[in-house]
């Protein structure tokens, strides 16, 4: 089933979002494609200040302050923008969403996250879906707030309608290189989201560990859940599972869990929730 027969009934937008491109807005934060070079290269600037200075990662393809790969070329990239700060759009984007089709990373040689996870053997098991890869996401601390991730998330939904995506993907992280310091949130994810076997995906890279390391009579589901970097933690509202594998990124100084969401299995209220947004974004046809 594609994403817009989850839609709640909505229509498929026809377009991204009328002549202006907004995909989503909440107060006066908008969210929408960068369009332009100018803003495709503050979305990586923003990167390397929220990865590399904040973070500390050691991207080797940064250059000139801008933490940028072989994809980005490939990618859509989404944009949030705070329109209540002066100047251009390209000098206020405070949010960013890396975007990458199936159809886009056949033309990039696979997707990112193939270096740490067998992803084209999910995709070759499942040969009739469309898949989108989520990545690169970051936020200023200033905004990291509740109201951030719903404004990139209605964008993200009016982008998988408007092509007809049926699974998304993609690494998420927690902080530092050692799996045994998220003992806990990791086996919560094991005993409670561990991904069906269909679904599931084995690792690529040689640093991995499972999931599993905790009895599940020995894992607080309240403590689990907030020591969850927040982004895992919507994921798993919207009903994602995991790979049963975490892998060591140590270029990025993290500790990456795979993400699986098929669009049909996405919980109903959060269908209609954003099936109503992306609507409002977009116009009929």
């Amino acid at each position: 089933m594609t994403a817009s027969g989850l839609a709640g009934g909505n229509t498929r937008p026809a377009s991204l979002g009328p002549s202006t491109g907004l995909l989503g807005q909440i107060g006066g934060l908008q969210v929408r494609l960068a369009v332009t070079d100018d803003e495709r290269t503050a979305a990586q600037r923003l990167r390397y200040q929220i990865f590399i200075a904040e973070r500390g990662a050691r991207a080797p393809d940064c250059d000139g302050g801008r933490d940028e790969d072989r994809f980005d070329a490939v990618c859509d990239h989404l944009i949030v923008i705070d329109t209540h700060r002066p100047g251009r759009d390209a000098d206020n984007i405070i949010g960013t969403y890396r975007l990458l089709r199936d159809d886009a990373a056949v033309r990039s040689g696979g997707f990112y996250s193939a270096s740490e996870y067998r992803i084209e053997s999910l995709i070759a098991r499942h040969p009739c879906k469309r898949f989108l890869e989520l990545g690169r996401s970051c936020v200023l601390p200033a905004y990291r707030s509740k109201r951030t991730i719903e404004l990139l998330w209605q964008g993200i939904w009016a982008y998988c309608l408007q092509h007809d995506v049926d699974v998304m993907v993609g690494c998420a992280s927690f902080p530092g290189v050692v799996p045994a310091a998220h003992a806990l949130p990791l086996s919560f994810l094991h005993q409670h989201a561990s991904a069906p076997t269909e679904w599931n995906v084995a690792p690529a890279a040689p640093d991995f560990t499972e999931l599993d390391m905790m009895p599940v009579e020995a894992i607080d589901a309240r403590a689990a859940l907030a020591a969850m970097p927040p982004l895992i933690k919507g994921y798993l509202r919207l009903g994602a599972k995991f790979s049963d594998f975490a892998v060591v990124d140590p270029a990025f100084g993290t500790t990456d869990v795979m993400v699986i969401l098929p669009v049909e299995t996405i919980s109903d209220r959060y269908v209609r929730h954003y099936g109503s947004d992306a609507g409002r974004f977009a116009p009929a046809g």
